[in-house]
Formats: C-alpha cells, structure tokens, sequence
C-alpha cells in the first residue's frame, strides 16, 4: 500500500480518472460530516453496532470491475486509520494498486483535541462537500 498527503492524492485522482476513491467511513459520517467529492462510501465499520462490514472486498471489488487487480483504488477515513486496515484486507484480496489517503478527511487531532485545524483533506482545502 501506498501512502499519499491529501493533494497527491487529489492529484493521482485527477491524473488516472479510472481510479476508484472510497470513503471507508460510516454512512453517517459520510452524509453528516461531508466527504470528498467523487468519493464512494463503501464503510469499512458501520452503525448502528460499529460493526466490520463483511461484504467490504465484494462491495470495492465490484466497484472496480473485472480488472479490479490493475486498477488504482485510493481509501480515505477520518484521520488514517481505518483506511489502513480497509487497505490491508484489499491488497490480500489481490488488489495492486491501493492509496491511502494520510490525515484522512479530518486529519489529526490538534492540541486541544480537535481535528480540521492541522492537516487533511478540508484543511488543504481540496473539493468536499456536505449534504
């Protein structure tokens, strides 16, 4: 797996339109928080029971198609995290080409323990948005 800043990710995004980016992150998440634009939710763990989604390899399997080997799939989470653990059970279902997307959406926490203040993907003010 590979690890990109919030605007290479953008960036490979934008240069290999065949890419799949999928926001790991619950539905609510997704819905409520906001997420990046072109992003797929594909939850990683979701609500109401926080539980891992067992279907999660099908769900992004059948999103990249046949050739889902070769093809570029970029995850972003919150801060990092989950999309890691997205990523690993990827790359042992035999996808190649896996991005995580570093700080995720929201990024880390700052000193007084609040995010969307030090990095990520709003902070870097790449296109999001919030139903």
């Amino acid at each position: 797996m590979k690890h990109l800043e919030p605007q290479a990710a953008h960036q490979l995004l934008h240069a290999q339109p065949d890419s799949v980016f999928v926001d790991v992150r619950s539905s609510t998440e997704f819905l409520f928080v906001g997420h990046p634009l072109d992003a797929i939710n594909v939850p990683w763990f979701d609500g109401p029971d926080w539980e891992q989604n067992p279907h999660f390899v099908g769900q992004v399997k059948k999103l990249a198609g046949a050739n889902f080997r070769s093809r570029p799939v970029v995850l972003i989470c919150r801060s990092g995290n989950r999309s890691l653990e997205a990523g690993a059970a990827l790359e042992a279902a035999g996808f190649q080409h896996v991005y995580n997307v570093l700080h995720g959406f929201e990024g880390d926490m700052d000193e007084r323990h609040h995010r969307n203040a030090k990095n990520g993907w709003r902070v870097a003010g790449l296109p999001w948005r919030q139903y």
